[in-house]
């Protein structure tokens, strides 16, 4: 493409030396003197172009949810005595909004910094390639780059909403309960510290906080919460409908993040089956590792899973424990993926399903598109609105605990119920 550009001047340039050549005229001798002038100059200020020219960029997270704002600052510094006429500085990147360049230039020993924001808008992994600093002659004949730093990974987590009114269904087990309980047994959930009194055991006493305090100070247990929780999200292709943020993808995303980090809260364990590309397994755990675990996990995901929900639950659920409760979040219409959580309750395993009904959705998407009115999308529809009718009729038949989840409602509100 450089040398289309540059064809014309050549052809030209060349005719030109030919002609003052072959008839000698001092006019066509002017032209030529003048245009290697013109070419050296242009080569000389492409050259120092980027001489002695410090730059740099640092964004201000690396780890960022939906809804959040990347900022990128520049600073771009010359320690020459000749001005930088014209600089374009630019970061090639792979979010879905790329971050803005600038064409500016610098005085001698002149400095440049501003700052570029960029809102993260989709959850993934996204490469933010170096630094790309290019300039070159006004007359465009050549051109010269220079790259700067190294390329970060950025990585966007789902957006968390809060669900401060959503419980966990209680599952009885033996030595625990639903909810936090202060105790004076021993167990593993140490909460507090207190002054010591009369009667309390010597293996109570917390050291640290004795030293600390200058006075005995024991520790204080809670009983641990029955449920555990192992959350299953169904990305199968041929069930998902819609996209973007009102697509039945993102919104389990958001359910499965959204439960996660409320079970976290609560001191739970906490493990995740999603079954997009390939069928991915997270073994439960709690606290903050298990939390950033589960996050990567859905930044990555996407519905382009091969393994239907009934394969992922009968492969899964052995895996489940007595005193644990499975979460389903799925808009799957193929009924057959209700009876394996029908035998979860004689194990003594809760289940809840977040249902995320594919009518709903469609119906949504064809309004956004117009095209609600069609015969064709009318059949469409009464034939999904069928499937769903039957899929609940089967998880009612089982009286499995189930919520609903339209698009655009917050989750607190669907949820709490």
């Amino acid at each position: 493409m450089r040398f289309l550009r540059r064809l014309p001047f050549l052809v030209v340039a060349t005719a030109l030396v030919v002609a003052a050549f072959s008839t000698g005229a001092p006019f066509l001798f002017f032209l030529v003197y003048l245009g290697l002038v013109v070419l050296g100059g242009s080569y000389l200020v492409t050259r120092f172009g980027l001489a002695d020219l410090e730059a740099g960029y640092a964004l201000n997270q690396l780890q960022a949810h939906v809804g959040e704002v990347l900022r990128a600052t520049y600073t771009l510094r010359s320690t020459s005595r000749i001005p930088k006429l014209w600089l374009e500085v630019h970061n090639p990147t792979t979010l879905p909004v790329p971050l803005p360049g600038r064409a500016i230039s610098l005085r001698p020993r002149g400095e440049r910094s501003w700052i570029a924001k960029v809102p993260l808008g989709r959850r993934g992994h996204f490469r933010v390639d170096p630094l790309q600093i290019r300039t070159g002659d006004p007359l465009g004949f050549f051109e010269a780059s220079a790259t700067v730093g190294h390329g970060l990974t950025l990585v966007v987590y789902p957006r968390v909403e809060p669900i401060p009114r959503w419980r966990l269904q209680a599952v009885s087990l033996e030595g625990s309960r639903a909810t936090p309980v202060r105790t004076q047994q021993t167990t593993p959930l140490a909460t507090s510290v207190r002054p010591y009194a009369p009667g309390d055991g010597f293996n109570r006493i917390h050291w640290p906080s004795t030293a600390r305090m200058g006075e005995i100070q024991v520790k204080e247990f809670d009983l641990e919460q029955t449920a555990d929780v192992w959350l299953v999200l169904d990305l199968y292709r041929p069930s998902q409908v819609g996209s973007g943020d009102d697509g039945t993808v993102e919104v389990g995303v958001r359910v499965a993040a959204a439960i996660a980090e409320r079970a976290i809260e609560e001191n739970r364990a906490v493990a995740l089956t999603t079954t997009g590309s390939h069928v991915t397994v997270l073994p439960p755990d709690r606290g903050p590792r298990q939390r950033q675990k589960i996050l990567q996990l859905l930044a990555a995901v996407e519905g382009d899973g091969t393994t239907p929900l009934v394969e992922a639950l009968v492969s899964g659920l052995p895996l489940l424990r007595r005193g644990m409760s499975a979460i389903v979040i799925t808009p799957s219409t193929d009924p057959g993926w209700v009876r394996p959580l029908a035998t979860l309750r004689p194990r003594g395993i809760g289940c809840q399903v977040v249902w995320l009904d594919p009518a709903v959705y469609a119906r949504r998407v064809a309004e956004l598109e117009g095209r609600a009115g069609d015969a064709a999308t009318l059949d469409e529809l009464a034939a999904l609105e069928q499937a769903s009718r039957n899929t609940r009729h089967q998880v009612a038949e089982f009286d499995l605990r189930t919520h609903a989840v339209p698009p655009g409602v917050p989750l607190d509100e669907v949820l709490a119920g």
